[in-house]
Formats: structure tokens, sequence, C-alpha cells
């Protein structure tokens, strides 16, 4: 399926669960992280055909495993099935973009075509992403991140499989679990108190997303026009060792990328 198809099927989706949406938003539950989601984005068969583009052991993709996280990811979009490249720019198309920020009442929104910490997700049997904020920028620090779009295929995905998105108060003390449902999309706002995570999958199977990030020049905070910070890591409530080595790395990090103006794997972006 081409990407204009792609992309009427996901406006057709946005218009019908208009009020929905709305609702969810204004109203986020077990979380103050306004955010909202869409079961049953695609026809199964689509959905289906996305995820079976997916290389299951993750060939070619880029390993990422600290203590921070651990999963695989690309934006080389071009050394995978066509599918793939066009359900990612289905969610960049403008008549996308602008769809999800009226929704969500956010102006002078625009995609990533270079899929700067975007594009293609993949965890396995073990892997996890601790807590966190994201990077407060675009990899040039022209815009601001404004909102994540995470959309799962993984069939017959099942809370107890682990690996689902996690939506966390500002303390990173209580979670909203929210399953990564097969042909599930969730869409959160992102500014310097949206903490959220991926718990760690329990079985052995692959759990595949397509993530997109949307940005503005627009800050998230109205007092406060001016700030940048690296992502951010930090322990579970029970993780102590890690919530301080977090506070600790988050500091050098920040302070080395805003001295020397470098991030993590820029060269990992979309070259296409």
């Amino acid at each position: 399926m081409d990407k204009a198809d792609l992309t009427s099927l996901i406006l057709t989706k946005l218009r019908k669960h208009e009020a929905d949406i709305r609702d969810q938003w204004a109203n986020p539950v077990g979380t103050n992280t306004r955010h909202f989601i869409i079961d049953s984005l695609l026809p199964e068969s689509v959905a289906r055909e996305i995820y079976d583009a997916f290389p299951k052991d993750g060939n070619g993709f880029f390993n990422r495993d600290s203590f921070r996280e651990k999963k695989r990811t690309s934006a080389h979009l071009s050394e995978y099935e066509p599918i793939l490249a066009n359900i990612t720019y289905a969610f960049q198309d403008p008549a996308t973009v602008q769809a999800v920020a009226d929704l969500v009442s956010f102006a002078q929104i625009e995609p990533d075509p270079t899929l700067y910490a975007g594009g293609l997700s993949m965890m396995f049997e073990g892997d996890f992403l601790n807590p966190h904020l994201d990077n407060s920028h675009d990899a040039s620090r022209a815009r601001y991140r404004r909102l994540n779009l995470l959309y799962y295929v993984s069939p017959d995905w099942k809370l107890e499989n682990g690996g689902n998105f996690e939506l966390w108060d500002e303390d990173c003390k209580v979670n909203q679990t929210l399953v990564s449902k097969f042909n599930r999309l969730i869409v959160m706002e992102t500014n310097q108190r949206s903490w959220h995570s991926v718990s760690q999958v329990k079985v052995d199977l692959p759990r595949c997303c397509v993530s997109n990030y949307f940005f503005s020049e627009v800050s998230p905070d109205p007092e406060e026009t001016e700030y940048f910070h690296v992502t951010s890591f930090t322990g579970r409530p029970d993780e102590t060792a890690k919530r301080a080595m977090g506070a600790v790395d988050n500091a050098l990090r920040n302070t080395v990328s805003k001295l020397f103006r470098v991030g993590r794997n820029k060269d990992q972006i979309n070259d296409q």
C-alpha cells in the first residue's frame, strides 16, 4: 500500500474519532501527560503487512545497550520493504500533521523527515527503556520536540508480554501502563515533565513500533521559552542506584552537548 492510501486511512480514523480524541487529550487518566490512543488504526491486513516487513532478527538496526535502555532502532528506511517508509511518511504527510495539530490545539507543528531519534524501533526479550524525558529539540536545535506518535504493529501483544508504554508522574513514582497493542497509535505531548518508559519485554517475540516526532518553534512552556536538555534518564522507583547514576549522567551529557553541540547518534538520521 502506498503513502497516499495510508495517509487517507489515517485521516479517516482521526476524523471518525475526533470527539473521543479531544476528550482523551483534555482528561488524561493516571498521568498529567496529555495523550490519546486510537485502536485499530488501519485495516488488520495492512497492519500485519507492516509488521511482516520488519526484519524479525533486527538485522541492520542500530543496537542501543546501556543502563538507560536496550533496544534496536533504524532511520534508514530505504533498506527495508517500501511499506515501512510509506507508513512512516504517511504520519508526516502535511494533512496528517495538520489534523493532529488541530486535534490537540498545537500551533506551528512540523514533522521531521530526518527521523532524528525516530523511525523504526524493535525490542526483544529482556529489552527495556528506562523512564526518561525526550531530547528537548530536533537535531539542529531549531525547534522544540512537541509530540510523539508511536504506532505498534506486533500481533496479539498483551500486557503480560511486557514491552508496554508507560507514562509517569513528575516524580517518576507512579505510572500509567498503556499496552503496546497491535494496530494501536499512541500520541503524547513532550515537555520538561513528560516522563515515559517501556517496561522490560518478557517474551521471545519482537515488539515492533513505527515512531515519529513532531516539532515546533513554539516552546511547550510559555513561561520558559529558552531551554534545552538532552534525553534525560532516571531509574524506576525501586532502582535507587540507577536514579543516582542517571542524575550524574544527565548532567554530564547535558554539559557536553551544550558546550560542543554534539548529540546522541546524529549519524543515525535518515539520509534519504
